[in-house]
């Protein structure tokens, strides 16, 4: 049984909806009534008396790096743009994981506070103690690369089983929150070759979460892992963001900023952001250093 937000709940559809049984357990919700507010990780029958009306809005935790949900990168703010259109009350997840530079943790702040999400943490994971990447070692970031003809080696900046590891956070998380949905912003187009962008991994992540976790196993939690950029070009992102008001201006993408956080210009990840954004027919509107 699916109740919609803004729909009425009238005497006959609070009746259906008891005794609960386990398999219609609605997850975490926040209830409104004329004069009262909550928030609460509990099945409605228990705090429900009768309200004339009830607006029902799913929580959904934005699963990121340091810039996307919670990150201040394209695709993050994109995906967090796209969860609220979704109706979901979003739930914003970044991570201090040693990578280069802290300037994706302080964009993810502004990012998070432009779009008021309920909260925002910031975890701390240090993968430079096996490092493995040009973004967690002392490792140079590969620059002026053919994005356009990518070569089929998966490239240096590719961090060892880093979705992974922040999808198993944000899945810890969402189940506390009793939330029913993970965002995330991967996309398998320009994801340089990372095997845990593809759609095929977001399938067997989603299928091992619902397996791995108590709410899971007890049915009263089914959550569903969204990507919903996976299957968009960098300029359909940028379209898409223009659309829903995206202020990329508080973004940043670049894999080796300069010291005072312009974009270097020549990281594949700069490059496919000035490339989306010429395709898309716009400017890209951060600083990038002279010369890029």
């Amino acid at each position: 049984m699916k109740y919609f937000e803004g729909e009425e709940l009238t005497p006959a559809k609070e009746k259906a909806l008891m005794p609960w049984p386990e398999q219609s357990w609605i997850s975490f919700f926040r209830i409104r009534t004329r004069s009262l507010e909550i928030m609460t990780p509990l099945p409605l029958r228990f705090v429900m008396s009768k309200p004339e009306s009830v607006r029902l809005e799913p929580n959904a935790v934005l699963a990121s790096r340091p810039m996307r949900p919670a990150k201040g990168r394209l695709r993050g703010f994109a995906v967090l743009a796209v969860a609220r259109r979704e109706g979901f009350t979003p739930y914003a997840m970044t991570f201090r994981y040693g990578q280069r530079h802290s300037l994706e943790i302080d964009a993810a702040r502004r990012v998070a506070a432009a779009h008021r999400v309920e909260k925002h943490v910031v975890v701390d994971i240090d993968l430079r103690q096996w490092g493995g990447s040009a973004l967690t070692a002392d490792v140079a970031v590969p620059k002026d690369r053919d994005v356009e003809h990518p070569s089929a080696e998966i490239p240096v900046t590719y961090v060892p089983a880093r979705n992974t590891i922040f999808l198993s956070f944000a899945l810890a998380w969402a189940e506390t929150l009793n939330a029913q949905a993970i965002f995330i912003g991967v996309n398998a187009l320009d994801s340089s070759g990372y095997p845990d962008c593809r759609p095929e991994y977001i399938a067997a992540f989603e299928q091992m979460a619902n397996l791995a976790t108590r709410a899971g196993v007890e049915g009263t939690q089914r959550l569903k892992i969204h990507a919903p950029l996976q299957h968009l070009s960098k300029a359909d992102i940028v379209r898409l963001g223009a659309e829903l008001g995206v202020d990329f201006s508080i973004t940043t993408s670049c894999y080796d900023p300069a010291a005072d956080g312009r974009a270097c210009g020549h990281c594949d990840a700069c490059q496919l952001r000035l490339r989306g954004f010429a395709e898309a027919g716009s400017v890209d509107p951060i600083a990038y250093a002279v010369g890029s």
